[in-house]
């Protein structure tokens, strides 16, 4: 696929985290793409490194104790790992949004609704007062808020959860974003409301062209959201792929694990497959496959070297020129490995 087809690039970021116990290596060598107008979901457990991966971007991440030790993002073309505080906060509410797992943490207590939303337009679209206030009542009216016009003067205690989040998001599309991302946007949301904030995003993105990435442990949302998936273990990047493909055919034993632990309309299947063990510390990761110690399928080699980055081969050739590369890190995709449930999910 040809690079003006992805409107932001990550390349083999790595992040630490300096604290009392020691070094923390909270994301390593994460890589990925995000195609422009699609949906990228990174999905995995709590402590994987989704939200720190995407904070470095943003640089939200507090530097001391945190630090970039390697690594690329590429927006556009333009650098956003190495460059200025100032170039950043030019780049970071305009060209790239985003959404918080927590609205009534992220928004300030102190200040209206509206107020919020219009600050962003007048730093990053240069507006009066006036135009910022007329602009954000049709956001408001665009996320479909009930009862804009009264919500624009409300402060973040007197909105219930739904609202707040979708004011979150009329504030991340402010400035007409190239890149959106959502921090698990419906984790404190009941399930009538996730459904009606997963479909918002959805039409935002038809209606205005955004590129999103989503961060997830909701095989679900990912289902229903997603065009491409990165699945995150233990600091890493273990398999990415078209959405379809993941689930029919995943090539990762972790993902296996994922998707058997999924609740399904089996009336037989009474008690749902867990994933035995815990992830690895991060403080000393293993050196080889951080998964060894949990996967059924474990070779003597996977506790010794670390798995290269196989390419499964490409789905049917009516999907081949739509689709993303399928990629999983797993030796068990080595032509010498024995058979696995993974390698022949991979084959079919």
């Amino acid at each position: 696929m040809n690079s003006t087809q992805y409107v932001l690039e990550v390349d083999n970021l790595a992040v630490e985290f300096d604290t009392y116990g020691g070094v923390v290596q909270a994301v390593r060598d994460v890589s990925f793409k995000l195609r422009k107008g699609k949906t990228l979901a990174i999905v995995g457990e709590s402590g994987c490194g989704k939200s720190v991966t995407v904070q470095s971007l943003m640089g939200l991440i507090p530097m001391p104790p945190g630090r970039i030790t390697r690594g690329s993002a590429r927006l556009g073309g333009d650098e956003l790992l190495h460059i200025a505080p100032a170039a950043l906060n030019a780049i970071r509410g305009k060209r790239i949004g985003m959404i918080f797992q927590d609205p009534m943490s992220a928004l300030n207590p102190t200040m209206s609704i509206g107020a919020q939303i219009a600050e962003t337009l007048v730093v990053h679209r240069g507006m009066t007062a006036s135009a910022a206030r007329t602009e954000v009542l049709e956001l408001l009216h665009l996320t479909q808020i009930p009862e804009p016009e009264q919500r624009l003067n409300q402060y973040p205690f007197e909105c219930s959860g739904g609202m707040l989040q979708r004011a979150m998001i009329a504030m991340s599309i402010a400035c007409k974003p190239e890149v959106l991302i959502a921090d698990e946007p419906t984790t404190a949301l009941d399930v009538t409301i996730q459904a009606q904030i997963l479909l918002l995003l959805k039409q935002l993105q038809q209606s205005h062209g955004l590129s999103i990435i989503l961060i997830t442990h909701d095989l679900g949302v990912v289902a229903h959201m997603a065009h491409d998936v990165a699945v995150m273990y233990a600091g890493q990047v273990v398999e990415s792929a078209p959405v379809d493909d993941l689930f029919y055919r995943p090539a990762h034993p972790y993902t296996l694990g994922l998707r058997a632990a999924l609740p399904g309309n089996d009336p037989q299947k009474q008690r749902l497959q867990i994933i035995p063990g815990s992830p690895p510390d991060l403080f000393a990761p293993p050196p080889a496959c951080a998964f060894a110690d949990r996967c059924p399928h474990t070779m003597r080699l996977c506790r010794s070297a670390a798995p290269a980055t196989y390419t499964r081969p490409p789905p049917p050739a009516s999907q081949a020129s739509t689709n993303s590369a399928h990629e999983a890190r797993c030796w068990l995709h080595h032509p010498q490995a024995p058979s696995s449930p993974v390698r022949s999910s991979a084959a079919t």
